[in-house]
């Protein structure tokens, strides 16, 4: 009888002890389903709150865009109002003044076949 007991105790440790463990194995899967379900939460949470950031961000650079090129195209024809209105200049000053016109032609071409002569001769002493 004596060796039945320590036999039936140690068989009552071991089922305390795999039921124990049952528990613990129990509890940790809960803790770990309970947070991967928190972060699931805090995930979609922060994907809420970023998109309207990212949509905002999204709007300020498309803005910013359509500027630019409404920029460019105003200065464009700016540039091209400017252009007509010198071109028109000169030729009326030619048309006043035609003589002057030719002088200043011929003036600004040699000056120029100097400078050209120039930069030339001096690129052939280099």
């Amino acid at each position: 009888m004596f060796l039945n007991k320590p036999v039936e105790q140690s068989s009552s440790l071991v089922e305390q002890a795999s039921q124990s463990a049952e528990q613990a194995i129990k509890s940790t899967r809960q803790v770990a389903n309970e947070a991967l379900e928190s972060l699931a939460v805090a995930m979609q949470d922060l994907r809420h709150q970023a998109t309207p950031v990212v949509e905002h961000a999204a709007e300020g650079v498309s803005a910013f865009a359509h500027r630019g090129v409404d920029s460019v195209r105003e200065t464009s024809h700016q540039l091209r109002v400017k252009a007509e209105h010198a071109s028109e200049s000169t030729v009326n000053y030619i048309r006043h003044e035609p003589v002057k016109s030719v002088l200043i032609a011929a003036a600004t071409g040699a000056a120029l076949m100097a400078l050209i002569s120039l930069v030339s001769h001096s690129r052939h002493h280099s």
